[in-house]
């Protein structure tokens, strides 16, 4: 049975963080909410989301929808990430290292999330948060600059075997 072109892909949803925040006016203080949001189909893609309401499941579901607007690509090389990557934006920096087969994921908060919802279970990685602030890029950007062999040879204007030489 195929697929037709308009149904929707399954994508593992997962909340990072919701956030409260108020603003005072002259009659008391009004209250909405924020939420970050990462959706990964589980087969190699990422995306992140930040969505803000009155309500918090309509800043979850506006969350949703900007995470899969901005879906990434990520490389992999042995079930692991293919180098060591840092990932900077603004005060934050993320620091990624490729695992040995098993370890699992050894990271918290945000980019654990990040990390299981691209490949759940399958993914060998190590990560530092050096400098910690919650915002949604430098996990993200960290992994989207990855680069795997064939890019690496071909931005070095090598072949692809003096890489491992």
């Amino acid at each position: 049975m195929q697929m037709a072109a308009n149904e929707e892909q399954e994508f593992k949803e997962s909340v990072v963080f919701v956030n409260r925040v108020s603003k005072v006016v002259k009659g008391g203080r009004r209250f909405g909410f924020s939420a970050m949001v990462v959706v990964g189909d589980g087969n190699g893609s990422v995306g992140i989301g930040y969505g803000k309401a009155k309500d918090v499941s309509d800043a979850i579901k506006k969350g949703v929808t900007k995470a899969k607007k901005e879906m990434y690509k990520i490389k992999t090389r042995n079930n692991t990430i293919p180098h060591a990557v840092t990932g900077v934006h603004s005060g934050a920096k993320v620091f990624l290292r490729p695992a040995s087969p098993g370890t699992g994921v050894i990271a918290g908060g945000a980019v654990r999330a990040i990390i299981e919802s691209w490949q759940p279970g399958y993914l060998y990685c190590l990560v530092k948060l050096i400098q910690y602030l919650i915002l949604q890029k430098p996990g993200n950007k960290a992994l989207i600059s990855l680069k795997n062999a064939r890019e690496v040879a071909r931005l070095r204007g090598i072949p692809v075997e003096r890489l491992y030489s």
